[in-house]
């Protein structure tokens, strides 16, 4: 998995490099067919946001969240992640098994006459 971690009118510190770092290996636990993910922070006078792109295999997910400081926003954005990574997860988890049941439901007509 790469990781690109930017920040853009902010200096991304060893401190929030690491906790991004925390926070994305909790998805990574969720979902290993992650191939790249890019998070770009910003300040922009009042308002902190955090945006996150992540390519898995056939899908690009992404996610922004504003917040009071940086590390509330990265918090959010994870919870965001790990909700998307969990759905698309289950999609293919799925389409899977409507698969299989698809190949069960020929063999059984197959075997009935």
């Amino acid at each position: 998995m790469n990781l690109h971690i930017t920040g853009h009118h902010v200096a991304v510190t060893e401190a929030l490099r690491a906790y991004v770092i925390s926070k994305i290996d909790r998805i990574k636990r969720h979902f290993d067919h992650v191939i790249d993910v890019t998070v770009v922070m910003s300040v922009e006078k009042l308002r902190q946001k955090v945006e996150a792109n992540i390519h898995v295999s056939g899908k690009e997910i992404h996610a922004a969240c504003e917040g009071e400081n940086l590390y509330a926003a990265i918090d959010e954005l994870a919870d965001r992640l790990d909700r998307q990574v969990v759905r698309h997860k289950e999609k293919l988890q799925v389409h899977r098994d409507a698969g299989y049941e698809r190949k069960r439901a020929d063999v059984s007509e197959l075997e009935a006459p």
